[in-house]
């Protein structure tokens, strides 16, 4: 029988096919960028979650990947004989496998016991945290663990950073102690359901849906996904798929095309995607789009955010996972015609907000609307500033006041079929402005690429030259942002003279 870990039932939870292919396909996983991330967050969370929990620095730390799977197993069982906290301890037992994240000693009626901990990074506990807590429980108790409790620990998303590394308060605790240890049969079933899946000899036969990115954007998709028909206009293509009805003709009758949907089923803008996708032709209510700008004559502003966010926050005064503008870029349409550009970019590694709010203000003016492409980021991000700087706060909100959003007038007003179903400015652009091209940038290509160069140009270890080279393109990625604004303004309004 073979033993399977906690996150192979996890997977097998998600998808039997993605146990099977991570068991005998592994090669053929591909993890984006953002499941990476992910993974390098929860990584920090951990080792935050060591030092809250053991602040004698009395605990120990298994490392199975050093140690080895049998001698991590061992090393457990001899440190539970003794109270000192314990991080990373092994557990085998009834086919399975786990490692805690933390494991406390507890003295009740003079017996040794222990509390378990798992440590996320989600600002909440979801359902798969709970399958989760109670594989852990399940496997540990059956290996003869005196398992008192278990909790998880989970980010606590209203703490502020007072600086000086003490991040007591940002992991709050729930008690999952009474669900986990109630769901051991459940637990068993998925071990041998799973065990089951693993002396399959060929890959299961499932489709893609739903649950490829239910609870974690699965690995395997694009494999999947090359092994079904593929159609010429995918119904992904359709926006906001919310309807039930819509969404049981997608998954239950695998209805892949958009030719196969009916009209009936879709709304005004889904109807207009696959009408103007279907045939090639594109949608442009040009007198409609002047009639939405012409209230907001010259002068004009065009303004874009950068923003960079952390788990485990590093500035005084923030909060776990705020979005922290680090970067702005604006150009200035003046009546004459004139375009000039202003731009804001902190890469000193301290916190940019101050500088950025005084920086926003002045390059702001005090008149003249504020054109950005999707108002709710930009002005939430203000909002935020103008909570955190007193000071400025009238004038952050007056520019919140002066801003106008392109994004509804381009969902409103204009579709090509290129777009996809998508008014991403990196879908729009393209059809408005061929000649500007967001992938003929180098190395800054969008807003998660910003957030990987912003990271690294602040990294003590990063040379002046690299330094150097990502600021450059930092301010050419958020410079075509807002430049291309003033080419969406400028097809929307008809003055394209200007």
């Amino acid at each position: 029988m073979r033993t399977l870990s906690k996150s192979k039932l996890l997977a097998f939870r998600q998808c039997p096919k993605r146990l099977w292919l991570e068991l005998f396909r592994p090669e053929l996983r591909q993890d984006s960028a953002q499941t990476q991330a992910s993974f390098d967050v929860g990584h920090h969370v951990g080792d935050i979650a060591r030092k809250l929990y053991d602040q004698q620095c009395t605990g120990q730390l298994i490392d199975p990947q050093v140690e080895g799977f049998a001698a991590a197993f061992a090393r457990t069982k001899a440190l539970l004989n003794s109270p000192q906290p314990v991080f990373e301890a092994g557990f085998s037992a009834g086919g399975a496998l786990a490692f805690a994240d933390v494991i406390l000693p507890l003295t009740q009626d003079g017996k040794l016991q222990w509390k378990m901990v798992e440590v996320k990074s989600s600002t909440s506990v979801k359902d798969y945290h709970r399958d989760d807590a109670a594989i852990q429980a399940f496997i540990a108790r059956t290996s003869g663990v005196a398992l008192a409790s278990i909790s998880l620990a989970h980010i606590n998303s209203s703490w502020t950073y007072p600086g000086g590394d003490d991040y007591r308060g940002l992991l709050i605790e729930e008690d999952l102690t009474s669900e986990a240890f109630g769901r051991e049969a459940e637990v068993k079933n998925w071990i041998a359901d799973a065990q089951l899946v693993s002396c399959v000899a060929s890959e299961p036969n499932r489709g893609t849906g739903a649950h490829c990115s239910d609870p974690f954007e699965c690995g395997f998709l694009t494999h999947c996904r090359s092994q079904e028909p593929q159609a010429d206009y995918p119904v992904q293509w359709l926006p906001r798929i919310q309807a039930n009805e819509l969404k049981a003709l997608i998954e239950n009758d695998a209805t892949i095309d958009l030719r196969n949907v009916p009209d009936a089923l879709l709304n005004d803008r889904q109807l207009r995607v696959k009408a103007h996708t279907l045939s090639g032709e594109v949608f442009f209510d040009a007198s409609g789009a002047a009639a939405d700008l012409i209230g907001h004559p010259l002068p004009a502003y065009f303004l874009d955010f950068e923003t960079i966010q952390f788990a485990v926050p590093i500035w005084t005064g923030t909060r776990p996972y705020q979005q922290i503008p680090f970067q702005f870029s604006l150009h200035y349409l003046a009546p004459s015609g004139e375009l000039t550009q202003q731009a804001f970019l902190d890469l000193s590694g301290a916190d940019p907000s101050p500088a950025f709010a005084q920086a926003l203000i002045s390059a702001c003016g005090d008149s003249g609307a504020v054109f950005v492409y999707n108002a709710g980021f930009e002005t939430a991000r203000i909002r935020e500033l103008s909570e955190r700087f007193p000071l400025l706060k009238d004038a952050l909100l007056a520019i919140n006041n002066r801003v106008v959003d392109l994004l509804p007038i381009a969902r409103e007003r204009y579709y090509h079929p290129s777009q996809q179903g998508s008014w991403s400015i990196k879908k729009v652009l393209p059809a408005i402005a061929p000649d500007l091209r967001y992938d003929e940038l180098e190395g800054v290509q969008d807003g998660g690429m910003a957030m990987t160069a912003f990271l690294e140009a602040i990294s003590p270890t990063t040379i002046p030259a690299r330094k150097a080279e990502i600021e450059t393109q930092l301010l050419k990625y958020c410079g075509l942002d807002t430049f291309a604004m003033v080419r969406l303004w400028q097809f929307f309004s008809g003055n394209n003279d200007l």
